[in-house]
């Protein structure tokens, strides 16, 4: 039989109907995801995106991957908020280098109202750049998100990381629901959502099933989905867990995997090849592209932990024969072509 690539998103998948996409044979897998991704995004455009952290360290948080956890014992010191203009100034550096999308973290459990000026005036900043603005600062409530949605944020990221029946046993200081309710927020105020998850924290398969099946199964499927591998860090709960065994790093024919039931259940949204690519042989990450991942973060860091660089990303892609996706116009721009059609169509309507 043919497979037909669906034409629609679904927000009805089974968790039998996404397993058994992870039990098809691989080459089959991989193909299906490749079909969807080329029904519904340039095949051979990556987007380079650039993560920076504003704020480091400190986090109220005990979440068993991260370094910035007040929990972990990893040597990251705290830092205080970043003044706007030194984002800024990062924020030309990267859309120079290439980068359409800035995405901005915070070691917050939520950001505190005073921090929301600030906040602010980086997303508008950023943003009059012509970079899509991304902001990850913890749990928001619905009067930030509607701040941040005011401020033209494009993009909000906050993590499942994981299934909701493992979720436990990697965070105890909030639950999945808080994060949902997060998300919820973020979509009600009008901003894309951008949630993923982690593989390699020694889940099985049956989870990752379970993380893919409640992003899949949102009222909306979210915009922007990173699937990062685990970057096992000495001082934290999971990085002393799994170092020196066999789950230390995950498969990377699961991981391609991961990455194709992604795209094809959700298939409009944008798959980011997230943290974890340093550790990847260049075929593993062509195998993502195949299946249909769309954006990586480039640089030499994600927040805290070591990046393939620029240099790196771009060998690869003139190797592979990718080509970045271009950078659009400056909100300036935008904004100059924008009235003159505000006019026209006053004048139409008198």
């Amino acid at each position: 039989m043919t497979y037909t690539p669906a034409t629609t998103p679904r927000n009805d998948w089974t968790r039998e109907e996404i397993a058994a996409l992870f039990d098809l044979p691989f080459t089959e897998l991989v193909f299906r995801a490749a079909e969807v991704h080329r029904a519904h995004h340039p095949h051979n455009e990556v987007q380079l995106s650039t993560l920076l952290s504003i704020k480091t360290g400190g986090c109220q948080e005990d979440c068993g991957y991260c370094s910035q956890s007040v929990s972990a014992n990893s040597g990251v010191k705290a830092t205080k908020l970043m003044e706007v203009q030194q984002v800024l100034q990062r924020a030309a550096q990267a859309r120079d280098n290439g980068s359409t999308r800035f995405c901005m973290g915070a070691a917050w459990r939520n950001p505190k109202d005073r921090d929301m000026p600030a906040i602010i005036e980086m997303v508008k900043g950023v943003r009059s750049m012509g970079l899509e603005t991304c902001m990850t600062l913890g749990m928001l409530t619905p009067e930030q998100a509607d701040m941040l949605s005011e401020a033209g944020l494009d993009y909000y990221n906050h993590n499942i990381d994981t299934s909701p029946e493992r979720y436990g046993e990697v965070i105890t200081t909030r639950t999945m629901d808080d994060r949902l309710d997060t998300l919820s927020n973020v979509r009600m105020a009008g901003i894309n959502v951008c949630s993923g998850g982690i593989v390699g924290m020694g889940e099985t398969r049956g989870d990752r099933v379970g993380f893919i099946h409640t992003l899949a199964t949102l009222p909306d499927h979210p915009q922007s989905v990173p699937v990062n591998a685990l970057v096992p860090v000495k001082g934290t709960v999971l990085g002393d867990m799994l170092a020196d065994t066999p789950m230390a790093k995950i498969d990377d024919v699961e991981f391609v995997r991961t990455v194709a039931v992604a795209r094809i259940t959700m298939p409009l949204s944008m798959v980011r090849l997230s943290a974890g690519r340093e550790s990847m042989s260049e075929m593993t990450q062509a195998m993502c592209f195949l299946a249909g991942a769309n954006s990586i973060f480039t640089g030499d860091k994600l927040l805290t932990a070591p990046n393939a660089g620029d240099d790196s990303d771009a060998a690869m892609f003139a190797r592979l024969g990718l080509k970045a996706m271009a950078i659009e116009q400056t909100q300036a721009e935008v904004d100059a072509q924008r009235m003159p059609k505000g006019c026209a169509r006053l004048e139409a309507a008198g």
